[in-house]
């Protein structure tokens, strides 16, 4: 990845870190209490653009809490939007990306969808050099306009 300045917030470096720990959570068999405790630990990796910012704890609670709480319906959410796939057979790292993303749509209705959205597709490029990234953009945007009624078209 490329240097960047710093975020100006925690929140993008508590969305990678959830994205991380989903990603954990899911090949590793890590609870959601232990990856709480890595990233409070500052064990979670961070990529260089969020290395000067400490983690927004509260926003990556949050995306955890609700994956784990409300993961059978975020992962029809996101399935009812890939046309032609099912969420098993997508990449680990992406399906993770998904989950946090519609897990902020859906907790954090105050964050415009517009800003979701592209935090997700940055997290997606940190990742993949492929069409992940408008792939995301799209399920994102067809989740947001599911759960929040409006579609962004970013």
């Amino acid at each position: 990845m490329s240097a960047a300045a710093p975020p100006k917030s925690g929140r993008p470096a508590a969305r990678l870190a959830a994205v991380q720990a989903l990603y954990q959570m899911e090949t590793a068999g890590a609870s959601a209490a232990d990856v709480e405790q890595d990233i409070r630990a500052g064990r979670l990796p961070r990529a260089e653009e969020a290395l000067e910012a400490e983690p927004d704890l509260a926003l990556f609670s949050t995306l955890i809490d609700t994956v784990v709480e409300n993961q059978e319906a975020i992962d029809v959410a996101i399935a009812h939007r890939l046309v032609g796939w099912k969420l098993e057979r997508i990449d680990s790292v992406a399906r993770a990306i998904l989950r946090a993303g519609v897990a902020e749509l859906w907790a954090r209705k105050e964050t415009p969808s517009a800003v979701v959205i592209d935090e997700y597709v940055e997290i997606a490029k940190a990742f993949f050099d492929g069409p992940e990234p408008g792939f995301v953009n799209a399920a994102l945007d067809a989740c947001a306009g599911d759960l929040r009624g409006v579609a962004t078209n970013a």
